[in-house]
Formats: structure tokens, sequence, C-alpha cells
């Protein structure tokens, strides 16, 4: 079995004097797709973000392929090979399709092989060469998350977190959306979806941990899982 790329143990955090997590333990192996379910204002944001270093964790660890990056900085978390899709796509209004790419390069400077990763999103994503001219900000929404996958996609992560990336578009688009997380997956890269459609969540993944009130409430396979009572009657609508 794969060793964990990433292992919290006990991380709490939280923002000011308001605590959200409440010792999260979680690991994710190289190579898998993993999911984060729970309803709304479980901390299911909030664990991304402080994966990421955007929200200041205030205990327990996160080993990252065997260090420690708990109190690292956001831009030396990506440098460590972590991207994060946040949710809501957050593209920069403005800049066309091909520059909100090319941001998630920053700190690369093989200019050739960013070149050459590009076109590899674009044979993905057809339409964003389509459209590669075009302000983000005016692509439809499915459009909008394929481009935040591009941008995370070219920073070559390692580990690719995406936040609640079917969030209000057409059953269309997700199903499109979904094929290309498992086509990236097949690439090599690990992924930590946070996901309010259980249903979607547990077609896409391999594994799940359900959130509730900033802790982890249950976890197994989302084989294992699809069939629990408790889990389908209280999520899936089942």
């Amino acid at each position: 079995m794969a060793e964990p790329l990433i292992k919290l143990s006990g991380l709490t955090s939280g923002y000011g004097d308001v605590q959200v997590l409440w010792g999260i333990d979680l690991e994710v192996r190289e190579g898998e797709i993993a999911c984060i379910v729970g309803s709304n204002g479980a901390g299911k944001t909030t664990l991304l973000r402080t994966i990421s270093g955007l929200v200041h964790a205030t205990g327990g660890s996160i080993i990252y392929d065997g260090n420690d990056i708990l109190r690292a900085q956001p831009d030396v978390v990506v440098g460590q090979g972590i991207a994060h899709v946040p949710e809501a796509r957050r593209l920069f209004r403005g800049l066309s399709v091909r520059d909100n790419i090319l941001l998630g390069a920053y700190l690369r400077d093989d200019r050739q092989e960013i070149l050459a990763d590009l076109e590899l999103i674009y044979n993905l994503f057809p339409i964003l060469k389509e459209r590669e001219k075009q302000d983000a900000s005016t692509l439809s929404g499915g459009e909008q998350q394929m481009c935040a996958f591009g941008r995370g996609i070219i920073s070559r992560p390692r580990l690719l977190m995406i936040d609640e990336f079917s969030l209000g578009l057409a059953p269309q688009a997700v199903e499109r959306l979904s094929e290309a997380l498992i086509e990236i997956n097949k690439t090599g890269i690990t992924m930590l979806l946070v996901e309010q459609d259980v249903i979607t969540a547990f077609e896409v993944a391999h594994y799940a941990f359900v959130i509730e009130t900033g802790r982890v409430t249950l976890n197994g396979s989302t084989k294992e899982l699809s069939d629990n009572p408790m889990i389908r009657q209280a999520y899936m609508g089942i």
C-alpha cells in the first residue's frame, strides 16, 4: 500500500477566537483521489485553507512528503508541490484565459516546459484553447472551472486540492469536470476534493472523510460509505 503523501494529525485552526477545526486526523495516499464531505459550515473549506497556509493552524501537524508544513507560508506550500483550486474559481477579471492559467506557474522558470504544460491543459479542455484570449470572467461557470483547474495543474503539483468544483454548475458540466479529474489523476497527481455533492464526490474519489462540526466522524472507501445507511440518508437523499 502506498505511503501517505500528506498526513494531518490533531489539526486545529480557526479565525481569531473562533475555532473551526477540532483535532483533524486525515491522510491521503500517493496517487489517490480522496474527498471531504459534510454539510455547510462543517469546516471543509477551512481545512483546505489551513493546509495551504491561508488560515493559521493553532495545533497539530501537517506532514507532507515527510516534512511538517504546519507553519509554512502559502508560497512555500505551493513551492512544495501543493496547489489549491478555491471555491468559486477566483479567476482574475480583465485577464485572458491564457494569462489566468499561466498565473499558476509563477514559481516556475522553465518556460518551454510551462508552454508544453499549457498545451496539455488545452488538450484536456479544448474550449480553453478556443477562448484563450477571452476575458476569463466572461466564460460560463463550467468553463471558468476548467480554467481554474488549468491554473492549478500548471504549477505541476503532486497534490491538487479542489474546493466545491460542482458548485452552481449544470449536471452536464459537472459530469465533464468529473471525467477530467479522473484523467488528471491518471497522470500521477494526487487529489483532495472538498465537495458538498456527495454522490458526485463518491463517483470520482477512492476514499472519503466525513466532517461534522470540525471533526472527522467517519472515513472509509467511497464504496463502503456509499452503502452506509446513515450516509445515504443524511447526505445522498436515498
